[in-house]
């Protein structure tokens, strides 16, 4: 009996440890979104902006020209590798109605929803600059979840275009980003301002390079916080390598 206890104690003390517990596991990687509900006040810029996308390519991938019109509760697909089916729309054969026309006190309705302004033509040259006096703080990270720059200046100061183009967003519905304003330069690039304190210009409304667009001020943590971003082709880059040297 004693050799088969000391039997059974050296096979206890050779057997196989544990598994690893669960919690100290690698996370599965998260779920792909490959789709958006458009909710109130949002753009099209303004998704693609969230998601990182190209403005160009995910509106070809929803079926959507210019000027990108949406409508709250629509579904995007946030899969710009497809195109829409319903980019290329068959030709209607049929002869013109010789109907009389509508009387002008009632209007389409479906017709009189989709009025809207023509893009406004982007200058044909522009060049960057400072959006704001002040020290950069915080340097361009494409790991962090906010890419862009800090720039340190004071409550207050003004914020001007980083160059020419127009307004394609202005407004506090992207979460993180505080009053946030976003400039279309040409098909390639786009900047952003975030944080400000009071905003003086609005969608549609083009800029000129300089032109005062806001004031610093509107981060509650740091009133002299400016958050600088460029995006080229919808992904950030180092604004670092576009701005001119001081």
């Amino acid at each position: 009996m004693l050799i088969a206890g000391i039997s059974i104690a050296f096979l206890a003390g050779c057997h196989t440890p544990p598994p690893a517990p669960v919690y100290n596991r690698p996370a599965p990687p998260s779920e792909k979104i490959n789709e958006h509900l458009v909710s109130q006040g949002e753009t099209l810029f303004s998704i693609a902006w969230r998601y990182e996308k190209d403005i160009s390519k995910l509106a070809r991938a929803n079926g959507l020209s210019r000027p990108y019109t949406i409508y709250r509760g629509q579904r995007l697909t946030l899969d710009t590798s497809r195109v829409s089916k319903y980019v290329k729309m068959p030709v209607s054969k049929k002869k013109p109605s010789t109907s009389p026309p509508q009387s002008q006190n009632k209007p389409n309705k479906k017709t009189s929803q989709q009025k809207t302004k023509p893009a406004p033509v982007l200058p044909k040259s522009w060049k960057w600059q400072w959006p704001v006096q002040g020290n950069v703080t915080k340097r361009f990270n494409s790991s962090a979840l906010f890419k862009g720059v800090d720039l340190q200046s004071f409550s207050g100061a003004p914020v001007v275009a980083a160059g020419s183009g127009v307004v394609v967003y202005s407004g506090s519905g992207l979460r993180g980003y505080g009053k946030l304003i976003i400039i279309k330069h040409s098909d390639v690039f786009l900047s952003a301002y975030a944080h400000n304190r009071k905003i003086f210009v609005k969608e549609g409304q083009l800029v000129e390079g300089g032109q005062k667009i806001s004031d610093v001020g509107g981060d509650p943590s740091n009133k002299r916080r400016l958050y600088f971003e460029i995006r080229r082709d919808g992904k950030p880059v180092d604004p670092m390598r576009y701005l001119p040297k001081r």
